[in-house]
């Protein structure tokens, strides 16, 4: 006899001990995979963007324990890139809500952990797509290289010697991809 799985809500994952540590997928947890390596890519790339915004005032920065319910056909569904950016004049009050965020963030940003799997990250860039974010930036340390996806659809890859650029989300911002990587 299978055993039935209780589903959550988005709110019950804010209320579980260990909860930053999970992604909420159509009610079921799980377990946002991490590792060193990924983590200091994005540790880095978090404080040249953090920099560029706090500069600009050009919105809000948030790290990997910020989630977005911002899936309206799925409301058991919460995402948590490693780094998100939303545009400043998005937020209701421009403050952070207490818990999750309900709107799309402009820019994700995700760096591939040594337990990702195609079909996750797949998955994944699918539900970005699905909530209408402008810009996904995919970074992979083995390959030393950053998949930008685009909301029109266009995607390329920069490789190491080339820059990333904030394009019309964050308009001035570049950083080489050989920075991610010391």
């Amino acid at each position: 006899m299978s055993e039935q799985i209780e589903l959550m809500d988005a709110e019950d994952l804010l209320k579980m001990p260990d909860g930053k540590h999970y992604e909420l997928l159509d009610g079921v947890p799980v377990w946002k995979n991490g590792g060193a390596r990924s983590d200091a890519i994005t540790v880095t790339l978090a404080c040249r963007l953090g920099t560029f915004v706090y500069k600009h005032k050009s919105g809000h920065l948030y790290g990997s324990v910020t989630g977005y319910e911002c899936f309206p056909e799925r409301p058991r569904h919460v995402r948590k890139p490693d780094i998100s950016f939303v545009a400043a004049g998005r937020l209701p009050g421009e403050k952070s809500p207490q818990g999750h965020i309900n709107i799309a963030p402009d820019l994700v940003v995700d760096a591939i952990s040594p337990n990702d799997t195609y079909e996750e990250l797949a998955v994944k860039i699918a539900d970005y797509k699905s909530a209408k974010i402008r810009l996904i930036w995919v970074v992979s340390p083995e390959s030393k290289t950053v998949l930008v996806r685009r909301l029109d659809g266009t995607c390329a890859e920069v490789e190491e010697a080339g820059s990333l650029s904030g394009e019309d989300v964050l308009p001035g911002f570049t950083c080489t991809v050989a920075e991610l990587f010391v």
